[in-house]
Order: C-alpha cells, then sequence, then structure tokens
C-alpha cells in the first residue's frame, strides 16, 4: 500500500514543484488549495489543472473567504495596492496574518483523516519574501504542535511536515521541477495576475521567479501581459 501525502498546493510554482516531487516519490497525493479572498483565483485554475495531471487522488479547495475578510494584507483587502518590488527586509503588506499556520490546521486534519504519513509545503527560506511562517522556526514549531496534538500520532503513526525547498534558491528549485517534468507555465505565482493567469511581471513573485529563470539559465515560461 501507498503511502499519503497531502499537498499543499497554490498552483504556483513552488507548491506544483512539491506535488511533482511527492508524486515522484511514489506516494498517493491528496491537494489541498485554499480561497481565503484573494484578489486572484487564477493560481487555483492551475492547482486544479496540476492535480489531474499528477493523478491525485482527490483535489480539495477549502472556502476560507472569512479569512481574507479579516484584511490587513495587500493580498485580499481591496483598500491595499498590490506594490511593486522593494527587495528591502522588512515583512511585505503580502503578509496574510496566520495563513500558513491556518493552512497547516486543514493539511493536519485532512491528513489524520485519510492517514497520511507527510505534509508538503513549498515554502523556501532562501527566496522567501519576509514572511515569518515561512522560517524553518516556524515549521519546527508546528511539527510539534502536531506530535504532541494528534491522536493519530499519538497512536504510534508518523506526520511529517515536508519543507523540501526550504533551503533551495529559486533557481535550484526550478532545475528540480524541470528534471521532474513540470510545465511552469501551468503555474501562477503573481500577487496580481489577471482573471487569464498573466502575471504582472513587477510584485515581489514576479521578481524573484524572473531571477530564478535566469539564474538557472531557463526560458521564463511565464504569460506576462
Amino acid at each position: 500500500m501507498k503511502e499519503k501525502a497531502i499537498i499543499l498546493l497554490s498552483g504556483g510554482l513552488d507548491s506544483t514543484t512539491c506535488l511533482a516531487l511527492a508524486a515522484s516519490k511514489n506516494l498517493e497525493c491528496y491537494t489541498m488549495s485554499f480561497d481565503y479572498g484573494q484578489k486572484q483565483k487564477a493560481e487555483l485554475n492551475m492547482a486544479k489543472l496540476n492535480s489531474e495531471k499528477y493523478n491525485a487522488k482527490r483535489h480539495f479547495v477549502v472556502n476560507l473567504k472569512s479569512l481574507g475578510e479579516l484584511g490587513g494584507s495587500a493580498l485580499t483587502d481591496a483598500n491595499i495596492n498590490i506594490p511593486e518590488y522593494r527587495g528591502d527586509n522588512e515583512i511585505p503588506i503580502t503578509y496574510v496574518p496566520a495563513r500558513n499556520t491556518v493552512f497547516l490546521s486543514y493539511a493536519f486534519g485532512f491528513a489524520e483523516v485519510v492517514k497520511a504519513r507527510y505534509i508538503y509545503i513549498g515554502a523556501s527560506f532562501v527566496d522567501y519574501s519576509g514572511y515569518p511562517d515561512c522560517r524553518p522556526e516556524f515549521f519546527e514549531a508546528y511539527q510539534n504542535l502536531i506530535n504532541t496534538s494528534s491522536k493519530y500520532v499519538l497512536e504510534g503513526n508518523k506526520l511529517e511536515i515536508m519543507t523540501p525547498l526550504l533551503y533551495l534558491s529559486k533557481a535550484e528549485t526550478i532545475k528540480l521541477g524541470i528534471d521532474l517534468g513540470v510545465n511552469y507555465r501551468n503555474t501562477v505565482s503573481c500577487y496580481d495576475a489577471n482573471s487569464n493567469g498573466e502575471a504582472c511581471g513587477k510584485c515581489d513573485s514576479c521578481t524573484l521567479r524572473k531571477q530564478g529563470f535566469k539564474d538557472a539559465n531557463v526560458e521564463d515560461p511565464t504569460n506576462y501581459r
């Protein structure tokens, strides 16, 4: 019997690479995406597309629009514009309060239900955009939470958070994905993509993605408007 994995799948470059990696390990993959009130929804279409490509056992879209309604982030708040890339060390306005904490909680619950061995998340500490919930310390703390609060784990099973991209540069992630057969044209990373999935080319995510393809010496297949 195959071991099972929950893949947090946004539809972007990193999470799709994680899905391809998990599938390459012959894991039974369950993908989980979130409609959390983000302004652009094109990424959810790509998540569905890639779930089908990699034969996910189930693709589950969680309705979390109330998270976005809390406001406080340019990704969800209509009164805050998506900023262009600045390159400083401050936590950007695109940070969504508690997002990864909430996402992992749903994945944790889903993992207990289907008896999964792994939870994959495509966070990157090297190329991260200043988000505190993409740091190694955050994932270590959440792993401790799982180990102390999970009925499934306390019964003797293992449930591990997998962050295979955490210490990879964007270029290294892209090279890994290409080796795994990822079609990056079918991913959306832009914070301000339009309904057709065309990227702005100016936000933090677009800038890091463009630089990643350049550093990897790979043609950028992104659809820019």
